[in-house]
C-alpha cells in the first residue's frame, strides 16, 4: 500500500508589501510589543523590502517612537528574568544575539535588583536540589550547578547559594 507523499516547497510564496503597506504593517508590528531593529529588519526582508528602503522605514519608526532599543532591552530583561528565571549571562547573550548595543544592554540590566536576583537564584537552586533527592550528594550538586549555569547564573553566586543551602540542611 502506498501513501501520497507530502510535496515540500509547494507552500504559497509570502506576499510582498508595498512601501505604504509596509509602513502601516511595521507600525502595527512594533505597537503590539517591544521590538528591536533586527526583528524589524528580518520582517521587512521576509516581505521583500531591503537596503535603504528598510533602513528608512526603521528610521521612521524610531522617530515616531515605535522602535526604541533601550525600552526593548528593559522589557526583554524584565521578562526573561521574572518569567523565565534566566540569569544575567544568558540574558546578555540573548541581547547580543539580537544585535543590541552594549549601552542598551547595560541600561536593560539595571532592571535586575541584586537582592531579587540572588533570591531567585536560591529558589531555583533549592527547587532543583529537592527534585534530585534520590542522587548522592556530589552528583546531585553537580547536576544543580550545571542546571544553574545553563540558566545563565554566575559561578560565584551559585557557590554562595550552595553554601546557604548547606547551612539549612
Amino acid at each position: 500500500m502506498s501513501f501520497p507523499r507530502k510535496e515540500y516547497g509547494s507552500e504559497p510564496a509570502k506576499k510582498y508589501w508595498s512601501l505604504s503597506e509596509a509602513k502601516v504593517k511595521i507600525a502595527a508590528f512594533c505597537a503590539y510589543q517591544e521590538r528591536c531593529q533586527q526583528e524589524v529588519r528580518v520582517r521587512l526582508a521576509e516581505r521583500g523590502i531591503h537596503g535603504d528602503q528598510a533602513e528608512d522605514l526603521i528610521a521612521l519608526m524610531i522617530e515616531e517612537g515605535f522602535l526604541n532599543e533601550e525600552r526593548f532591552a528593559q522589557a526583554f530583561v524584565r521578562g526573561k528574568f521574572s518569567l523565565k528565571k534566566w540569569g544575567r549571562i544568558k540574558i546578555r547573550q540573548a541581547l547580543k544575539f539580537k544585535k543590541i548595543s552594549d549601552r542598551c544592554i547595560a541600561t536593560g540590566m539595571k532592571e535586575i535588583e541584586a537582592d531579587e536576583y540572588f533570591k531567585i537564584l536560591q529558589q531555583e537552586a533549592e527547587k532543583k536540589w529537592n527534585s534530585l533527592e534520590k542522587l548522592d550528594p556530589f552528583p546531585r550538586k553537580m547536576k544543580v550547578q550545571q542546571f544553574l549555569v545553563g540558566r545563565g547564573f554566575e559561578q560565584d553566586l551559585i557557590q554562595a547559594a550552595f553554601a546557604e543551602i548547606e547551612e539549612l540542611k
